[in-house]
């Protein structure tokens, strides 16, 4: 049996969003380490000031008080922090690696003179066929792995929701050996139920 390969999903904003952050951040500890050698070896602290700005930026907050900060700035920080939050937190949620399985073909059969293959959304899409023409599945979804067949599906009714997941279970398995494909367990989940009320 051939060996799953386990891919990652990317995104490329979100990659490229964090790896700009990642460059940022970088800098200015590069930046930062520059002023220190630069302390270490006596450059007056007045020539440091003028480069980095530190003890200006830090007298001028230090020395801020409650009269100096009014409503429009705090609406503005808040609709600033806000809005950083939900970007931040938006290309974290899409930088988070997810896994999947590599889908392989299914080989029928091997000679010398080449294989015969059946891709694997051809089966998956013939399991889905054969689930939606139960009565009462409204949508279907099916996922080939390598040892078996996942078909999730969607009821329309609540009504005898075990007889249709049984006569999506054989349907499926009927449609396997109809189109001459090897038998595959076949896993039949529910995973919505559509209520017209």
């Amino acid at each position: 049996m051939l060996r799953q390969r386990v891919r990652l999903r990317s995104f490329p904003l979100a990659r490229f969003s964090a790896g700009a952050l990642v460059i940022v951040l970088a800098l200015a500890l590069v930046w930062g380490g520059a002023m220190l050698v630069l302390l270490a070896f006596k450059v007056s602290p007045a020539t440091i000031n003028s480069l980095s700005g530190y003890r200006g930026a830090y007298d001028y907050l230090a020395n801020l008080e409650p009269r100096d900060i009014d409503a429009s700035t705090r609406l503005i920080v808040a609709i600033g922090g806000l809005s950083a939050c939900l970007i931040f937190g938006y290309l974290v949620w899409r930088t988070i690696p997810r896994p999947y399985l590599a889908r392989i073909d299914l080989r029928l059969a091997s000679k010398d003179r080449g294989s015969v293959d059946v891709n694997a959304r051809a089966i998956e899409r013939a399991a889905e066929i054969a689930a939606l023409e139960s009565p009462a599945i409204a949508a279907a979804r099916a996922r080939y792995a390598t040892d078996d067949l996942t078909v999730h599906i969607s009821a329309s009714r609540p009504d005898g929701l075990a007889t249709a997941l049984s006569d999506v279970h054989q349907r499926a398995r009927d449609s396997l050996q109809r189109h001459e494909l090897p038998p595959l367990p076949v896993n039949v989940t529910l995973v919505r139920l559509e209520r017209n009320h």
